[in-house]
């Protein structure tokens, strides 16, 4: 395991953080309540055991169950061998009190007096203001510093650039922020200005959606066969994980494992790591395969599941995840099986009202309503 700088903390984060938004489960479906628990336990523990020192999880993943099973995996000495980050649901927050409420019953879901990296989860502009200003909830975030809750406070980030720049410099507190960052996504959002301003600030950076929502593990042919001729091999993962970790503002990279075939690969592409060792070819395939994905992907849909549950049904981010394969790929037929197969007639496009309740939510500023009309007409 390679180990970088993490801001300016005296301490080394592990290249690979594991991210528990996508642990293993026993109904085969993502981000459930049923997590396989068991097999949870052996990965989590297996990629302590080969070095990895940062554990994320959130209140609300999983169901609110990611936190109870991260809890029982740092039994038996492994919370002394990490450190632990959780987040505030700010939505949920209506007002200062609802701070120390979810961050205490965090605590005992997590089986632990204090909170390693503590974050604000999801902010945007408008929950930096109406929320977290409106509820003075930096006050209450700063007494926990204080009696030692949480060790070091910092904020996940879903919005446009000059929120972020808002956010950053709008607190004295931040020791760290997570922002969603990978070849694809170096102008949207926080963006590789956003990187560069936190890490100009001192903040460490931890990266989350490396692979956008797995995207970038499965490319279509074209980035497929130009990765596959490139000298240097490496499987679309590797150039995913190795070009962010190529840059040094990169503090750690979370990668949400789902079977413990996903966590040797990336231990194995983490001990590899290493800062400004891509070439100028390098950076120009990474180049190259932005822009064959650029004219392919329909709807920039990560499938964080933040607009879930649909208030009439609709699996969201199931419709766009086979609307942006039938592009992919070029399979509308593909895709038209997957819609049929896969979906309910409750869930599919065709039961969206659109009520814009999900667009509300959404990190990515999809305009759902819009969409939904285009999937139908594709796929049903």
């Amino acid at each position: 395991m390679q180990y970088r700088s993490f801001g300016k903390l005296d301490w080394k984060a592990s290249a690979l953080g594991f991210g528990c938004m996508r642990l293993p489960s026993l109904d085969g479906k993502q981000n459930t309540a049923n997590i396989d628990e068991a097999e949870a336990l052996r990965m989590i523990r297996h990629a302590i055991d080969n070095g990895v020192n940062y554990l994320d999880t959130a209140y609300t993943y999983h169901e609110g169950q990611s936190e109870v099973v991260v809890g029982k995996a740092l039994k038996d000495g492994y919370r002394e061998k990490v450190r632990l980050a959780t987040k505030l649901p700010v939505w949920l927050v209506n007002g200062p009190a609802d701070f120390d409420r979810l961050l205490n019953e965090q605590l005992e879901k997590l089986q632990t007096s204090y909170i390693d990296f503590y974050l604000l989860h999801a902010l945007s502009q408008s929950r930096w203001r109406d929320i977290v200003l409106k509820h003075k909830l930096l006050d209450r975030a700063e007494a926990a510093l204080a009696d030692g809750r949480i060790r070091h406070l910092g904020f996940s980030f879903h919005d446009e650039y000059e929120g972020f720049e808002e956010i950053v410099n709008g607190c004295d507190l931040w020791s760290f922020c997570q922002i969603q960052y990978n070849y694809m996504d170096t102008e949207n959002q926080a963006g590789t200005r956003g990187l560069k301003l936190a890490a100009s600030k001192g903040l460490a950076v931890v990266i989350m959606e490396p692979l956008m929502g797995g995207r970038l593990a499965d490319p279509p042919k074209d980035v497929l066969e130009a990765m596959e001729s490139f000298p240097a091999r490496r499987s679309p993962v590797e150039w995913a994980l190795e070009w962010l970790w190529d840059q040094p503002e990169v503090s750690v990279v979370l990668s949400g494992m789902s079977n413990m075939t996903q966590v040797e690969e990336n231990l194995l592409s983490a001990d590899r790591s290493r800062i400004g060792a891509f070439s100028q070819a390098e950076q120009a395939l990474i180049a190259e395969a932005r822009e064959k994905y650029s004219v392919r992907i329909a709807i920039p849909c990560s499938k964080c599941s933040y607009c879930m549950p649909c208030p009439n049904g609709v699996n969201i981010p199931g419709n766009f995840d086979i609307f942006n394969y039938a592009h992919l790929f070029d399979d509308v037929a593909g895709a038209r099986f997957k819609y049929q197969v896969f979906l309910t007639e409750e869930q599919r496009s065709g039961s969206c009202l659109e009520c814009g309740a999900c667009e509300e939510l959404c990190p990515q500023k999809i305009a759902i309503g819009e969409w939904m009309p285009k999937v139908t007409e594709l796929l049903a």
